[in-house]
């Protein structure tokens, strides 16, 4: 499979030239070749983001392995010199000063130098490692501080510039082409290819914290779910396919819940109820949803609880009368208002209060709707879209009317709909993902991104410090990273400063 990628992308990467050249030659002939193009930038991205966490094939050229590389090792581009522009900053990490193996003095060798991109909010920096080397005058022992802990190992991009990057791209909605662009206007070069190595090895790295973020979501015992359709490039064939992305959240601000809010986003290559039934398998509880058949089976065993949305049933009614004026959708969208009424004055109330207010002021509401439903349908045509959206409402009753007696419960899946909407803002601005490994990648990402700014977190300063302290955080210890715990930590250093 390796091998297989490996091959694609020189295919791929081919392709583009030839698209260009064409423009070259020609001209600009139709916006359909500026998509084409589009789609191929972001196709090469995913798979050069893959490539730099998968193992790489031999060379099968037995001239090229003599001369240049061992075999199993790809031929890396030399580094180009970092902009002398750019302001610097030395760090020393000094050496013994005696000589831990015998206690004897030590005298200056030499020094070893490496230089790290670096971006703070505004500008991009150098920062200069230098690691004297130091000899024991007794023993002759040579003894140096080790090399700095880097989010990539022997990489050049800072934590700071990492973290730049997977926010432009996930949050900004920048494709790395693009970014690559801009960062040339400000006279430092950073490739796509490279960028998309970093993004690449960022997202396998942070894979832990992605993990604890999604137990999190699904040991909760109430959770919201959802899923949006995005277009995929099909590798090798030029063509788009149609994943999805899945969203699960848990937010419990509505009834002033202390617990922290998250959302856990997972891609698949199709809408296949089987996707649902894994990402769930491990959840118990109430999950809020649309009427998508595929959660039925989850529903079946009794272990988790359906709760529907009326925000799916007033859009049909809404529908309906935009395109007729009709008079009965006008009246269910008013009385569907009217539990929303309700609403309003339940919100930030704790949740017993919120089960209290609406059995008294929903529960009649409720009522008299589903008598209005069913008497509407008894009235009007069987085929009509009229009745299809009253049917759509009946069929659920049940699932639609257990927020009335759970405070804890909202009337519709609003909190998942808000954590998909800032991904269909990005599907306007670009082709959302290249290959299904990138799918995936963002999925993780974005579960990263979405849950910090839940919590008020800048997902920058987040990624930032998180990217420079996980090589050497501990394993068992990976929830005090959390961005609520991180958050708390960080307010704590400050008060106590």
């Amino acid at each position: 499979m390796a091998a297989l990628k490996h091959k694609t992308l020189e295919v791929e990467k081919l392709k583009m030239q030839l698209l260009k050249l064409r423009r070259m030659q020609f001209g600009r002939s139709s916006e359909k070749l500026d998509r084409e193009v589009a789609q191929l930038e972001l196709l090469i991205e995913d798979l050069e983001a893959q490539e730099a966490v998968s193992p790489m094939p031999a060379d099968e050229t037995a001239d090229d392995a003599a001369t240049s590389t061992p075999a199993g090792e790809k031929r890396k581009p030399a580094r180009r010199k970092l902009p002398e522009h750019l302001p610097r900053e030395t760090i020393v990490h000094a050496p013994p000063a005696t000589c831990p193996d015998c206690g004897g003095k030590v005298r200056l060798l030499g020094e070893t130098t490496s230089e790290v991109l670096e971006y703070v909010p505004g500008h991009f920096k150098i920062i200069e490692h230098v690691r004297p080397k130091v000899s024991c005058r007794c023993c002759e022992a040579i003894h140096q501080a080790s090399p700095p802990n880097l989010p990539i190992e022997r990489g050049r991009p800072g934590p700071g510039l990492l973290a730049h990057v997977l926010v432009a791209k996930y949050c900004d909605h920048l494709p790395l082409y693009r970014q690559s662009e801009i960062y040339g206007r400000e006279g430092i070069e950073l490739s796509r290819s490279t960028m998309a190595g970093w993004v690449g090895r960022a997202a396998f790295e942070l894979r832990p914290l992605v993990e604890a973020i999604g137990a999190y979501v699904l040991a909760v015992d109430k959770i919201h779910g959802d899923d949006t359709p995005v277009q995929v490039l099909a590798p090798g064939t030029g063509k788009t396919k149609t994943g999805r992305l899945w969203v699960y959240a848990c937010d419990d601000r509505p009834f002033a819940s202390s617990a922290p809010p998250a959302v856990l986003y997972r891609y698949s290559p199709d809408r296949k109820g089987e996707h649902p039934r894994r990402h769930l398998k491990d959840f118990r509880g109430t999950l809020q949803a649309d009427g998508y058949a595929g959660f039925n089976e989850l529903y079946a065993s009794g272990e988790r609880i359906e709760v529907a949305c009326w925000a799916h049933v007033r859009r049909k009614f809404f529908d309906i009368h935009a395109a007729n004026a009709s008079p009965l959708a006008h009246e269910a969208l008013q009385r569907i208002a009217a539990l929303y009424g309700v609403e309003s004055k339940a919100r930030q109330q704790a949740a017993e209060q919120r089960r209290s207010l609406r059995q008294s002021r929903a529960g009649p509401l409720l009522d008299q709707l589903k008598d209005w439903f069913e008497i509407s349908l008894r009235r009007i045509s069987g085929k009509s879209q009229l009745a299809g959206a009253i049917r759509y409402a009946l069929n659920r009753w049940t699932a639609l009317t257990r927020y009335r007696d759970d405070g804890r419960l909202e009337i519709d899946n609003n909190i998942a709909e808000r954590a998909i909407r800032g991904i269909a803002l990005g599907r306007k601005n670009w082709l959302f993902a290249g290959s299904d490994e990138g799918g995936e990648r963002a999925a993780a990402i974005y579960t990263l991104i979405e849950t910090a700014k839940l919590n008020g977190v800048d997902p920058q300063a987040w990624l930032t410090d998180v990217l420079a302290r996980l090589a050497t955080h501990p394993a068992k210890s990976i929830d005090d990273l959390l961005p609520w715990h991180w958050l708390a930590a960080k307010s704590n250093t400050a008060i106590a400063a």
